[in-house]
């Protein structure tokens, strides 16, 4: 069982992390807004992270499809990385934000790498009976088009709410002394 907080506090908590870590430039406009699951699953690959504690697990999907316009946004000109490398750091920075968000309330966090699966996989998500599945639209600077769902199992009862409105630190970045 989940809460009506957490679910709340599940979805602020996803969209400031995807606000800050999907675009790849601080002034770009990133719109999320709420979609059926069966929408989400029209890309054909997804980027799979999972965040787990002892109360739950949280899968973040990443839905995207390579087309130029996505690639375009994620790789500079003579970038030599490929593609796919590039995006799944940018989806492990995005699950690493909501991984810090959820460590104020749940000391007891590990957060897997990301895996990229076909999304013919998402219709099989009710198997893992979960509490919270949240699906989004999420447009970058008005042409890139992802979509992100949001799946949470829960192993006890699970209420928090969470407070998303604190500045953010800089993480995530080495220091030199």
């Amino acid at each position: 069982m989940i809460s009506a907080h957490a679910k709340d506090s599940f979805d602020r908590i996803f969209r400031k992390a995807a606000q800050a870590r999907l675009p790849v430039a601080a002034g770009d406009l990133c719109e999320i807004v709420p979609i059926a699951q069966a929408d989400a699953s029209r890309d054909s690959r997804v980027v799979v992270l999972t965040i787990s504690s002892i109360v739950f697990r949280l899968l973040l999907i990443l839905h995207f499809d390579e087309d130029d316009t996505t690639r375009g946004y994620y790789l500079n000109d003579g970038d030599e990385q490929p593609f796919q490398e590039a995006f799944l750091e940018i989806c492990n920075l995005c699950c690493g934000a909501m991984n810090q968000e959820l460590l104020r309330y749940f000391p007891d966090l590990g957060m897997s790498t990301p895996y990229v699966l076909n999304a013919r996989c998402l219709p099989h998500l009710h198997e893992l009976k979960p509490a919270l599945v949240s699906s989004y639209s999420v447009v970058l600077n008005g042409a890139v088009r992802l979509a992100a769902t949001v799946c949470v199992c829960t192993h006890a009862p699970l209420d928090f709410v969470a407070d998303t409105s604190a500045v953010e630190e800089a993480s995530g970045e080495l220091e030199m002394f």
